[in-house]
């Protein structure tokens, strides 16, 4: 890409995460940022898709006759470590292409993104390829509260107390890796579980721990859809943004003789 056309002034990028649907979710640092950027970079899924981090964001911040720039992320598996699918790769490098010729012209741009831009967000596929190109450019990540807490916080259940040990996992894991993961963990989330849910409900049952799950469809969403009882989910198509929790312990306060569950 040729550098003919770089201002002085390179343009700053901003990740900014808006939550997991629930607009009042977002912070304020979120909403400042997002109301001053004149250009936002919005993730979508095929092209000329709906951006749902651009759906959220626009709830809690006006039109300010800002430009939006579509990028396309195509849904697939990235294993880090391994070949990176081309289609993927083009992909990423056609909207890096794109924001850099905004940044270049020392115009700032928002990549608003769902939950928090740290956790498997399609943020940092962008930023490690604009930094490929233009390493010097000034990047902010502003965090954003992520699904698995908003599950937790609807549940009025902890994630982890004490000296729990909690792991985030993608349940596209292998059932063995999985496995070894629920039987030896206090608590667990399980991410992207809309493919494998009958697979997971089978693993849950052969575990011991299915009454111990509780499985949230669009947390934060208008069709938030909560299962205390995960096996109701089974046979079922659940939505992209499903998430599962699972926790073994009671929470409880010992005094003296006495355990009171809270």
């Amino acid at each position: 890409m040729s550098n003919d056309n770089i201002s002085p002034r390179s343009g700053h990028l901003y990740l900014v995460g808006v939550g997991p649907g629930d607009p009042e979710l977002m912070t304020y640092k979120a909403v400042r940022i997002l109301s001053e950027a004149r250009i936002w970079a919005v993730p979508t899924a095929k092209e000329n898709g709906m951006s749902s981090a651009q759906q959220i964001a626009g709830q809690m911040v006006p039109d300010n006759g800002r430009t939006i720039l579509s990028l396309c992320f195509p849904m697939k598996k990235v294993f880090l470590g391994q070949e990176t699918d081309d289609q993927l790769l083009a992909a990423w490098r056609r909207s890096a292409d794109e924001v850099i010729r905004h940044l270049d012209r020392g115009e700032d741009v928002a990549f608003p993104t769902l939950g928090d831009a740290t956790l498997y967000s399609t943020a940092f596929y962008l930023l490690a390829m604009i930094q490929e190109q233009r390493p010097q450019i000034p990047v902010t990540v502003v965090p954003g509260i992520t699904a698995m807490a908003a599950c937790a916080a609807s549940q009025s259940s902890p994630l982890a107390l004490g000296d729990d040990v909690l792991a985030v996992v993608p349940a596209a894991f292998e059932d063995d890796r999985l496995r070894g993961i629920l039987a030896n963990l206090d608590a667990v989330v399980l991410m992207k579980v809309h493919r494998r849910i009958d697979a997971l409900i089978d693993l849950l049952e052969e575990l011991g721990l299915i009454d111990c799950a509780v499985l949230t469809e669009r947390s934060g969403m208008p069709e938030e859809r909560v299962y205390t009882d995960v096996r109701e989910a089974r046979g079922r198509k659940l939505h992209y943004f499903s998430t599962m929790v699972i926790r073994k312990k009671k929470v409880q306060v010992s005094n003296g003789t006495h355990a009171h569950a809270l």
